[in-house]
């Protein structure tokens, strides 16, 4: 039996910003990053429309072409978010996880 992809449960801009988080990408790039260490499999509709809105939000910023490539970078204000984000997750998964251990309880 294959193992659920539950990398859908995360909206689209918090896979981009956390993955650009480490470090500048193309969109390509951007997509085998969020495949590595989400599961999920962004089509390039989904992926591009999304670098449009946080671009439009000011969270990401276009970088000079390298080649046919165009990086993105993550911005002070996108950064900002990103760790709101982060923490109110944080606290979903501490709540999370005491709820899931009435559930196992006997």
């Amino acid at each position: 039996m294959e193992a659920p992809n539950h990398g859908r449960f995360a909206s689209a801009s918090f896979l981009v910003l956390a993955s650009l988080a480490d470090s500048p990408k193309h969109g390509y790039a951007m997509m085998q990053d969020i495949r590595s260490f989400s599961g999920t499999q962004l089509e390039p509709g989904t992926l591009y429309g999304c670098i449009a809105r946080l671009e439009r939000l000011g969270w990401i910023e276009v970088l000079p072409m390298e080649g046919r490539r165009r990086p993105y970078q993550v911005t002070t204000a996108g950064a900002a978010e990103f760790r709101r984000h982060v923490v109110t997750l944080n606290h979903v998964i501490r709540v999370s996880r005491a709820r899931l251990a009435t559930l196992e309880a006997p």
